[in-house]
């Protein structure tokens, strides 16, 4: 199911938030864990990582996640959130930097820069940043979505 797929109170949801947990299957089943920053780019599901983590590894061996999208602009309504079985792919190669300036402008809602390690990065120092540390996007084919939003 793509994003346009999924009903317009949901869409809505995951166009205002962009912090989410990501569970992943270790090889023996039990779930792992990780706190993401995900968005919706080009009409998709998107967060960034790189090679080396865990959940990269754990997506390499069994594409299936689950993210569970939440509420942190609004602490007095905290029992909002959104749940998304999924179906993650990969994507790697030489447009990835691009991609990843792209998605972090939109998660930041920067058009001309992104923040990086809370400093702020034009777009050729962000681009070989992304380059050095081997960055992956993940993209999120939703099989079931659920929750209260």
């Amino acid at each position: 199911m793509q994003f346009s797929e999924l009903d317009e109170k949901a869409r809505a949801f995951l166009e205002r938030n962009h912090a989410a947990a990501m569970i992943t299957l270790r090889r023996d089943g039990t779930s792992h864990t990780a706190r993401v920053a995900i968005a919706v780019e080009g009409g998709k599901i998107r967060s960034s990582s790189n090679e080396s983590r865990l959940r990269t590894k754990n997506l390499r061996r069994d594409p299936r996640a689950t993210l569970f999208v939440f509420d942190t602009t609004d602490l007095t309504n905290a029992a909002q959130w959104l749940a998304l079985e999924c179906r993650v792919s990969i994507i790697e190669g030489p447009t990835v930097p691009d991609e990843t300036l792209r998605l972090f402008r939109v998660m930041q809602d920067r058009p001309d820069t992104v923040v990086w390690a809370g400093e702020e990065k034009d777009n050729d120092t962000f681009r070989q940043m992304m380059v050095d540390d081997h960055r992956i996007l993940y993209e999120f084919d939703v099989l079931r979505a659920y929750g209260t939003y």
